[in-house]
């Protein structure tokens, strides 16, 4: 079983960080078996951690600041780092979207996961398939069957 590349967009995180219930938290923990790797470069984390840091989103999840440091610290642990030897932009409308996108193509992810699909519909370019989570997830469980 060969492990899939994937890059996980910030709405994935925020939505786990939501909800246990959702695609999105199966995914963390699918990540934390090995089930596939997560890529992620600099500003990708940097943007993780600022979105997370948001007071809205540490009162959705009800988390500090200091909870959210040791969720990404053990992250970095099942991370993959990215260098961005290349920008692509302009690739898609959103500039804030530019970076996952440049993630993915740089680090020769073999999905990019998102709530926001349509967004990110310039990956059709670069033959880069582009799935929800729940899309993504059902993937990975009709692999391991």
């Amino acid at each position: 079983m060969t492990i899939v590349r994937v890059v996980l967009d910030t709405n994935v995180l925020v939505a786990a960080g939501r909800s246990r219930n959702g695609a999105s938290f199966a995914l963390l923990q699918a990540l934390r078996a090995d089930r596939f790797q997560m890529l992620a470069s600099v500003p990708l984390f940097l943007e993780y951690e600022a979105v997370l840091k948001r007071p809205e989103q540490l009162a959705a999840g009800r988390r500090s600041a200091a909870m959210v440091d040791a969720f990404l610290d053990a992250l970095t642990l099942r991370v993959e780092p990215v260098h961005l030897f290349y920008l692509w932009r302009p690739q898609l409308r959103d500039p804030a979207d530019e970076m996952v996108l440049e993630t993915a193509l740089n680090g020769r992810a073999e999905a990019l996961v998102t709530f926001n699909v349509s967004d990110f519909a310039a990956a059709r370019r670069f033959a880069l398939p582009v799935l929800t989570p729940a899309s993504f997830l059902h993937q990975l469980n009709k692999e391991k069957e």
